[in-house]
């Protein structure tokens, strides 16, 4: 999430839906509730009136128990193009800030253009920094799960994050092995290429090594590099001796994942990555099921991770 102005927040987001099925998850309450607030968030409407003056009335339930009571007041409407509504009112608390919604039309895509205007600037980092904190910019990949799950039937797990640093230096980061390996292991961990062959058909293969000594191995096959567009590789656990294995802790994981890697020019010097994870088609319905009820820890480890990213493409 950017700023274009002081007291404004800013997101784009392209989606692989047609508008009528952006703009109908929106508006309509069986829907929203499939992907609206944070991950592990669930929410209960208890009135949508999705016209100017109309509101919609609900609740959104945090995964430790905490309930967050909110409305929200259309101002303007106009179906499948715009919305204008006041976010974050509850009992006697006014709007936390003003939201336009831009619904734009890309042939069978669409491109949804988000502005949060916010009382001062000092309220817009707040802001800012409560949304990271809280994760609450899953929401959009949440509805880009839930769209592409609606067209293909298929699961998947999408992650989308804004760099402030040039997107021909957020592209080396992740095919130089010396800087991958200083960010992308989790907390605590540390990473050691034993291979690291990144081009269209190499491989690489790894080890991580956790605080208390346990290794884990894994490998990975390039299947598309575009620089610095676009990177495709599978990934799969290994054991010393490179033999795939399945997750060491979770024992029906899919065996093997198709990672792309988008990086989007939002300006000069601010990337935005998007990560998509597949299963490969051959995957069992077990497996399958797995990965879905994970996404909240995906999104938790790769966090920690692109924390670290973030940092390393922080000027000093």
């Amino acid at each position: 999430m950017s700023a274009r102005s002081a007291n404004e927040l800013h997101l784009t987001r392209v989606y692989d839906a047609p508008v009528e099925l952006v703009w109908d998850a929106w508006v309509e309450p069986d829907q929203v509730a499939q992907w609206w607030g944070p991950r592990g968030f669930t929410l209960t409407s208890y009135s949508k009136d999705v016209r100017p003056g109309g509101q919609w009335i609900y609740t959104m339930h945090g995964p430790d128990g905490v309930d967050y009571p909110s409305i929200t007041t259309y101002l303007e409407v106009e179906e499948r193009r715009r919305l204008v509504y006041d976010h974050g009112a509850s009992g006697d608390k006014p709007p936390l800030f003003r939201v336009t919604a831009l619904f734009t039309p890309l042939g069978r895509r669409t491109r949804l253009d988000l502005t949060m205007t916010l009382p001062s600037p000092e309220a817009a980092r707040a802001t800012r920094e409560f949304i990271k904190r809280a994760g609450g910019d899953s929401t959009w990949d949440r509805l880009a799960e839930y769209l592409d799950k609606r067209s293909t039937g298929k699961e998947r797990f999408i992650l989308n994050r804004s760099f402030a640093a040039p997107r021909a230096a957020v592209f080396a980061a992740w095919t130089d092995p010396a800087r991958l390996s200083r960010w992308l292991p989790p907390e605590g961990f540390t990473m050691e290429f034993a291979r690291a062959d990144i081009r269209p058909g190499g491989t690489s293969f790894y080890s991580m090594s956790a605080p208390g000594g346990a290794r884990l191995y894994g490998r990975c096959e390039y299947r598309s590099i575009a620089p610095p567009e676009r990177l495709v590789y599978t990934q799969q656990f290994a054991d010393q001796d490179e033999r795939v294995t399945r997750h060491p802790m979770s024992p029906t994981w899919p065996e093997t994942i198709i990672t792309t890697v988008t990086f989007t020019e939002e300006s000069p010097h601010q990337t935005r990555i998007t990560i998509e994870w597949d299963p490969t088609p051959d995957t069992p319905p077990q497996s399958i099921e797995t990965f879905a009820q994970s996404r909240p820890n995906m999104t938790q480890g790769w966090t920690s991770s692109l924390d670290k990213l973030e940092n390393l493409l922080t000027p000093a």
